[in-house]
Formats: C-alpha cells, structure tokens, sequence
C-alpha cells in the first residue's frame, strides 16, 4: 500500500490529498528516508510524521483494506511518540498565552498609557534625571 493512501486510512490525515502534500514536502519519513507519496509500505516500517509541530512515530503492524475506524486503528499500527514532544507543545501553547489575546486588534489610547506607565522609569528616576 503507498504510505499516502496508508497514513489516510489509519487516520493521521483528514483526506489522501493532505497526506499526498505532506510526504512531498518532506514532513513523511519510512525508517529514516524521505519518501515520496507512491512509496511502498511494509509490516515492521519504522514511519515518522511531522505533523502540529510534533514528529510522530509509528510502527507499521498490518496494512488494513480500506479506511478504518478510530477504534481499530491499533490493528494495524503501534504509536512509540515519546510524551516529551507533546508537552514540549503544550509549553508552546503556553508560551503563546503571554501576549495579547487574538483579535483584540490594535491597542486603545488607554492601553498605550498604560503600556508607558509600565515601560516608563520609576518617578525617583524621573527626579534624578531631571535635577542634573
């Protein structure tokens, strides 16, 4: 079976076509090697997807026919993903968190004031620079 057609059917893609665009560029490994879409898949192939930021890592067990269901993707794969690459994404995640929220648009008047007020030197400074 292509890795395309089987990445679809164990699904780690929504559709072939996002699964046939991830393998040409790059993001699709089989022991090692970048593959291109029409390669060959074999029981016991080491395969690694970079997917959300995540390199995920599986073993080919079986090719299944067709698609499958979620709940008998097991079958057919065995996922060795080590959990550091998923809580170095929710670090990611949190690391977002720290600036402003998504759609807030530009700042207001009052929110650049009070940016200055923030950045700006304490009034002990202010003194001292103003006296010289």
């Amino acid at each position: 079976m292509r890795i395309d057609k089987y990445l679809w059917s164990t699904r780690y893609f929504k559709t072939r076509n996002i699964a046939t665009q991830s393998c040409k560029k790059g993001h699709v490994k089989i022991n090692g090697h970048v593959c291109k879409p029409g390669r060959e898949v074999f029981p016991m192939d080491e395969i690694t997807v970079r997917k959300n930021q995540i390199d995920y890592r599986l073993t080919v067990l079986d090719i299944p026919e067709s698609r499958v269901g979620a709940k008998l993707v097991d079958i057919y794969r065995k996922d060795t993903t080590p959990k550091e690459a998923f809580q170095h994404n929710e670090l990611l995640q949190y690391s977002k968190d720290y600036y402003r929220k998504k759609g807030t648009g530009r700042p207001t008047k009052k929110d650049r004031r009070e940016i200055e007020d923030y950045l700006a030197p304490s009034d002990e400074v202010k003194k001292k620079t103003s006296e010289k």
